[in-house]
């Protein structure tokens, strides 16, 4: 595992990724170079996790097919799209689907390292974001069935009285199941056991 923060240049210019590629690596990242998207989508499920600078005139695949594509092989590495045309359009749709930033050729290097330490600052808030999921699963797996129903509840913002009828017990039952599965999660206040049932993708 590289030290350095890695960086995916895709780009079909060949110049455009020497120059990117001279900029970055005297700045001090690392850098892998691909000809196409679908150069980088064959490799992109393996590879090391690292900030992508996409541009979006390439043949075969533009940039956005390529930013759909990494979404649905759940390849989660932030995006910044790189193009030489000044179109909006292309970039409003970029920033929905989630690129972390939109730069016109030729950028400037002050911009294009803002444009990646705000990518960077994404991956680890996702790191972070993961890991917190994974821990409330765990968390959760001490629950017995009834009390994660109790619990996905409350998620909902839904009072005893509504969980106990829509499980078909009584609130007094429901009181029981909180009580038990607050003490389960080591959990003292209402809104420490919704943090993590929040985290487990609870109460959606």
């Amino acid at each position: 595992m590289t030290t350095k923060r890695l960086i995916h240049i895709v780009d079909d210019e060949e110049a455009i990724r020497r120059s990117a590629s001279f900029m970055l690596k005297t700045s001090g990242f690392a850098v892998e170079t691909w000809p196409s998207g679908t150069a980088f989508l064959k490799e992109a499920r393996s590879a090391e996790p690292g900030c992508v600078l996409l541009d979006i005139r390439m043949p075969e695949m533009d940039g956005l097919e390529v930013q759909q594509a990494m979404a649905e092989r759940g390849v989660a590495l932030p995006v910044i799209i790189l193009t030489g045309h000044g179109d909006v359009g292309i970039a409003v749709r970029a920033m929905k689907a989630g690129a972390v930033d939109f730069l016109e050729k030729p950028f400037e290097k002050a911009q294009l390292l803002a444009a990646i330490d705000a990518a960077f600052d994404r991956l680890q808030a996702a790191d972070k974001q993961a890991a917190r999921a994974a821990d409330a699963t765990v968390l959760l797996g001490a629950l017995t069935p009834r009390e994660r129903d109790v619990l996905d509840g409350l998620a909902r913002g839904l009072p005893n009285k509504t969980i106990a009828y829509d499980l078909g017990i009584s609130p007094r039952t429901v009181e029981v199941h909180r009580a038990n599965l607050m003490q389960k999660l080591e959990v003292r206040s209402l809104s420490d056991a919704l943090r993590i049932a929040f985290a487990a993708g609870l109460g959606a």
